[in-house]
């Protein structure tokens, strides 16, 4: 049976791992994360192709705390290749046998498996990618498919509680074409809020009308709020969440997810709000462009899984999902690891 290495020792052989795996090589034509280039304004006007980013990713793990030979329903999404990524899964090492199924509402891709747990109660999971990512730039986005979609509400991004007229209480609303709206909601929005993750705070739900309220947050709070503000305006808004790759280090570990959101009427444009405010000198590249330090893991919000959970649907779908007994596991019984080595 598969069994990872402890907490205190997992990360340094998942990096080994990775680097075992890793090639020099770098796509002709292509500038590396780490080449130097000037990201404080859009590239918009420039005739610089995306840069890219060539790395291993590994989300690894263990469920525990079980009482051993208890069983588990296990989700864990699946990267997988789209405009701006090229995904290719290297290895999966799971203790039982596992389906691989598709989430019909974004196509998300999610890897099921039930398994028991060990005599030490733990059930590990590993999964390692190699994985090539674009910056995103008005120049390289998709089409808008079925905006109808992303018009409606979601459990915490509401349509009907005139956000619109509390961040712009005593002010002009937004007009103008889609990207020029998109823009002052943009700007709006980083004059109200500040990214901040008190301890016990309630951030990081993405609640939108709370973020609107406590003017701080977390991604999540930030992009909502955002999406909320858009589809008020009958502006399609879509979500993305993964993990973030620290642009100055090639390799280590990563310690939370990041997400990032899109809007637009024909072609998706992406912000980063969260970023901009962290790095004001950035504000004017986060608004229609991201880096390539970065990798998407899922899509949208109110996630019902495949098979179907017991529980409630997801706000998001990032961390492992686990139900025993047809009830969620505690958040202290998953202990995910991720970790990256650049190519």
């Amino acid at each position: 049976m598969l069994r990872l290495p402890t907490t205190s020792r997992v990360l340094p052989l998942l990096l080994a791992t990775l680097a075992l795996g890793c090639s020099p090589a770098q796509p002709a034509g292509t500038t590396s994360a780490h080449d130097p280039v000037d990201l404080t304004s859009s590239p918009a006007t420039s005739a610089a192709r995306p840069r890219q980013r060539s790395f291993g990713f590994t989300y690894a793990g263990a469920v525990s705390q079980l009482k051993p030979g208890a069983k588990a329903r296990i989700w864990l999404p699946l990267a997988q290749s789209n405009s701006w990524q090229q995904v290719t899964v290297s290895k999966i090492e799971l203790p039982a046998p596992h389906q691989q199924t598709t989430e019909p509402d974004y196509g998300n891709q999610i890897l099921f498996f039930e398994a028991t747990a060990d005599e030490q109660g733990e059930i590990p999971f590993a999964i390692t990618y190699q994985i090539v990512r674009s910056e995103v730039t008005p120049r390289n986005v998709d089409l808008v498919k079925e905006p109808a979609r992303f018009l409606q509400a979601d459990q915490y991004v509401p349509i009907d509680k005139q956000l619109l007229d509390a961040v712009f209480a005593g002010k002009k609303k937004p007009t103008g074409t889609t990207q020029e709206q998109a823009r002052q909601l943009y700007e709006a929005i980083l004059d109200r809020m500040k990214y901040d993750k008190p301890a016990g705070g309630q951030w990081g739900r993405g609640d939108a009308e709370w973020a609107c309220n406590s003017r701080f947050g977390n991604c999540t709070d930030f992009h909502s709020l955002f999406m909320s503000l858009c589809r008020e305006l009958k502006i399609p808004a879509m979500f993305e969440i993964g993990f973030p790759l620290p642009a100055e280090d090639t390799s280590g570990t990563v310690a939370g997810y990041h997400c990032w959101a899109f809007f637009g009427d024909e072609r998706w444009q992406p912000v980063d709000i969260s970023e901009a405010d962290k790095h004001p000198e950035m504000k004017a590249y986060y608004f229609s462009n991201l880096t390539a330090d970065r990798v998407t893991f899922s899509t949208g919000r109110d996630i019902t899984l495949v098979p179907p959970q017991d529980g409630e649907p997801l706000n998001y779908f990032v961390y492992p999902y686990v139900e025993i007994d047809g009830r969620p596991a505690a958040k202290e019984q998953i202990e995910p690891e991720f970790a990256y080595h650049d190519r």
